[in-house]
């Protein structure tokens, strides 16, 4: 198995992530057949349970684009890690990881031994790959911490030095609610960009990739100007309502 995300990250290239908040098959097909490089799947602030997992992945898989599945978990949550990696998510994001120790917590779940303490059972890993999908999960299942408060920056350097961390993804709107500023996406407030920048250096310190939540394409592409890896932009709700409105 391999994951196609790394493999462009590597080539210096930034990918492009849509975002699945609604539990129906028919959604994410619509949202798979077009070019995505990864769909993330949230059962966060979306409204994807763990009895959806299995359906939605398996429509995600079975386009003709299979963009790379991820899964923005609710918590750090071990239990709920494993069914989402053992569904077939090809990468964990994780809400608030505010410590070096969350981080660690959240990276023993997402990996197997002796990396981490992530529980064998891949049901669909296993049928899909043979024996090859747990010697190369380790590598590509990722484990992406959301940075979302002053806690988290503070904390950076020891988040992005946990072994096993692939990465980092910035929640815009609960970071800057963190620092007494209105919760929104696609800030052009200096100091909101200056924390970007902050964690942009960081991640590049580390050998890490840095991702980041946008609601425009026009602004998401000036993000990953700015030296951002994956950029989200949209979501299924967000096309919806913009086509509604345009209407």
């Amino acid at each position: 198995m391999t994951n196609k995300l790394k493999a462009r990250w590597a080539e210096g290239k930034a990918t492009t992530n849509g975002w699945l908040g609604l539990p129906h098959v028919l959604s994410a097909e619509v949202m798979a057949s077009q070019p995505w490089d990864s769909i993330t799947l949230d059962m966060h602030h979306g409204f994807i349970d763990l009895p959806d997992l299995v359906n939605l992945l398996a429509a995600l898989a079975g386009t003709k684009n299979s963009p790379v599945p991820l899964v923005r978990v609710p918590w750090n949550d071990p239990g709920v890690i494993y069914r989402a990696l053992d569904a077939g998510a090809q990468g964990i994001i994780c809400p608030m990881i505010n410590t070096a120790e969350e981080a660690q917590q959240f990276v023993r779940a997402v990996k197997y031994p002796p990396l981490g303490q992530r529980s064998f059972g891949p049901m669909r890993g296993l049928l899909r790959e043979g024996p090859a999908y747990v010697a190369s999960a380790n590598d590509t299942c990722l484990a992406l911490a959301q940075i979302e408060t002053r806690q988290a920056l503070q904390n950076i350097d020891a988040i992005m030095a946990v072994a096993g961390l692939d990465g980092v993804y910035v929640g815009p709107s609960d970071l800057g609610f963190d620092h007494g500023l209105p919760p929104e996406f696609d800030s052009e407030r200096p100091e909101m960009l200056a924390l970007y920048d902050q964690i942009i250096a960081a991640a590049k310190r580390h050998g890490l990739v840095a991702a980041m939540h946008n609601a425009t394409p026009a602004y998401a592409q000036k993000m990953a100007a700015r030296g951002f890896n994956m950029v989200t932009f949209g979501s299924d709700i967000g096309f919806i309502l913009a086509a509604n409105q345009a209407a």
